[in-house]
């Protein structure tokens, strides 16, 4: 099946712009952090190309168009989108399609995800569907493309070729993508005069109003005091200058100063014919990054150097990550100082390092004092005989002579009645009874520990309320899945002289039991295998030990709602903390972490996991 042209950034006298008289289709894009192109929706990349009228280096608020894009701005001097509450910064681009093409008609393919809600493809997916659909095929392969999809147009639905899982998909008629015929105006300075209306009077566009006119001002200082141009360094093109590069924020360069600036990477082959002054790659006047063909542009992402002396970097990292500068802070500061002319770096944050060197079989050895590589649990069998009045009873002393003071569980008074009563019915549980557990002390009505106890995980323990004592054997909710767990040959930060212990859980998805908050329902198993990693010494084997018994009870995960995505009836952690980077601690779940050994046995003690209890 052939596959529709796609998307191209067009050269033409260095600017980024179709030819004179020819029409595309604009789209703009952000990159994601699976290095895919997004496109913004219809509506969105009209306001943009408003604001690019009107000032080709100004901002852009996409709040004012998308409620759900209020944290975002599009810096067009840098091509960069930016996030103000959490300071990431996205590259973005203006791509340009056939208005004969799915965006010039105003069409949507979109997917449904996990959540029910629709995703869109990407663009240049979705117009290969629609060329298929318009020729009337009834099925349309994705492999050419990179996906392992295959597009059923009679049932609308995407099939996984490898799982053989099915989703539904849909065609949606939108706003068509805006038309444009050669180039845009020459770009003004910001603010935009009088004779483009009044500007908006909201409290983001204020604040740009103001940095933007502050930049400038600054720019034209910096311009009246630059000294002239340093001769071309020897065998360079006449006009180019001689720059380090730096490494910065996704490998793009947001730094340069009046004097100076990046040459661009060479030519692409089949390019049209380019204009002597950007060949020199010296920038013009007015002249941004929004104006690099797409091709170029995606080089100089990939670009990776050093930083120029006296360039200030200002590290730009996730919330969750430590910094001396706030990623907000730092992303605000490179975007006004970068349009200002003045010199700053923003530096990516490094990526965590999840996982140790390839391992070879033969490497792989068992755990020392660890017996067995493999631990399995299926799915739960409830213990029938054990009622939940027997099971209070055995660990509680009946007090006949209680004290004035509140039960903590249903908030009356110890002498008198339990607030449960009328709403649970034992007929050998009064509900003026009380009693005290038998380690802690602690004191309720018999009936309001039935009824905790009833409604809990009923596995024969019970909890105290208060100081959270265990009695019994505590068992979780975990769902069926396996244990793997195994020495390899590298170390650890901080443990440089012990090989590493590598733990690797693996859980499909499944159904939810009786046990878990929605029975019956299906249950999503995200990220699955996840290696865990502990140091190969006393402590380390003490606490893989543990996580072993804590893995026979069904303690190390739940079902529930994910802290990272929301989503719910899926597999989580547990309250047992785990170290999932291996060779570094950006996220806070890596080493090196010196209280980390500590801090796990006491999670594991709160559980009811402990060498003192297996003794016992």
């Amino acid at each position: 099946m052939s596959r529709p042209g796609q998307g191209v950034m067009m050269s033409v006298n260095g600017l980024g712009f179709p030819p004179q008289n020819v029409a595309r289709v604009v789209v703009w894009e952000w990159l994601n952090e699976h290095s895919r192109w997004r496109p913004y929706t219809a509506t969105v990349c009209h306001h943009i190309e408003n604001v690019l009228k009107e000032d080709a280096r100004g901002s852009v608020v996409l709040g004012q168009v998308d409620a759900q894009l209020v944290p975002y701005i599009i810096d067009l001097q840098s091509m960069h989108q930016f996030r103000q509450d959490t300071g990431t910064m996205r590259p973005v681009r203006r791509n340009f399609y056939d208005p004969s093409s799915a965006p010039g008609k105003g069409v949507v393919w979109e997917w449904e995800n996990d959540g029910g809600a629709w995703t869109a493809y990407d663009m240049d997916i979705c117009i290969t569907i629609q060329n298929a659909y318009e020729k009337q095929h009834p099925w349309l392969d994705l492999s050419s493309l990179g996906f392992c999809y295959l597009i059923y147009f009679n049932s609308m639905s995407q099939m996984n070729r490898q799982t053989r899982r099915r989703r539904r998909l849909r065609r949606r008629l939108d706003l068509a993508y805006p038309l444009t015929v050669g180039s845009i105006p020459k770009s003004q300075s910001w603010p935009v005069g009088a004779s483009s209306g009044q500007p908006c009077s909201c409290q983001q566009c204020l604040l740009v109003n103001s940095t933007r006119a502050a930049s400038n001002a600054i720019l034209a200082s910096q311009r009246r005091k630059a000294p002239p141009a340093a001769p071309p360094p020897p065998g360079g093109p006449p006009g180019s200058l001689a720059v380090r590069p730096s490494a910065t924020f996704a490998g793009a360069a947001l730094w340069a100063t009046p004097a100076t600036s990046p040459t661009e990477p060479p030519q692409s082959s089949g390019a049209p014919p380019r204009s002597p002054s950007t060949l020199s790659g010296a920038p013009t006047p007015g002249q941004n990054n929004l104006n690099r063909p797409g091709p170029q542009r995606a080089t100089s992402v990939s670009t990776r150097t050093s930083i120029p002396p006296g360039v200030p970097a200002l590290p730009v990292k996730n919330l969750n990550g430590t910094g001396p500068v706030h990623p907000a802070l730092a992303g605000m500061t490179g975007i006004l100082l970068c349009a200002a002319g003045l010199p700053v770096c923003l530096t990516r944050a490094p990526k965590p390092i999840l996982h140790p060197p390839p391992v070879s079989k033969s490497d792989v050895k068992p755990v020392p004092g660890v017996p067995g590589v493999c631990r399995k649990t299926k799915k739960k069998h409830l213990k029938k005989s054990k009622n939940p009045e027997d099971v209070v009873r055995r660990y509680m002393q009946k007090v006949k002579n209680p004290p004035d003071e509140d039960c903590t569980i249903c908030m009356e008074r110890l002498v008198t009645a339990s607030g449960y009563e009328g709403v649970l019915r034992h007929k050998a549980v009064r509900p003026e009874l009380v009693g005290r557990l038998g380690r802690c002390g602690h004191m309720y009505h018999l009936l309001c520990l039935v009824a905790m106890y009833s409604n809990g995980n009923k596995d024969g323990s019970l909890q105290c309320p208060t100081c959270k004592a265990i009695y019994g054997e505590k068992t979780g909710t975990q769902p069926p899945g396996k244990m793997e767990f195994h020495l390899i040959p590298h170390s650890l930060p901080g443990f440089a002289d012990t090989q590493t212990i590598r733990i690797v859980y693996d859980i499909p998805t499944g159904i939810q039991g009786p046990e878990h908050p929605n029975p019956g329902k299906k249950f999503t198993a995200r990220g699955f295998p996840r290696h865990c990693y502990l140091p190969n010494n006393e402590k380390g084997r003490k606490v893989l030990r543990l996580l072993i018994t804590a893995w026979d009870r069904r303690l190390i995960f739940t079902i529930g709602t994910s802290n990272t995505t929301g989503e719910s009836d899926t597999v989580v952690w547990n309250e047992i903390h785990h170290k999932t980077e291996f060779g570094s601690n950006l996220t806070g779940h890596g080493y090196p972490d010196a209280s980390y050994l500590d801090n796990v046995l006491a999670e594991l003690t709160a559980q009811g996991v402990s060498e003192a209890a297996a003794k016992a």
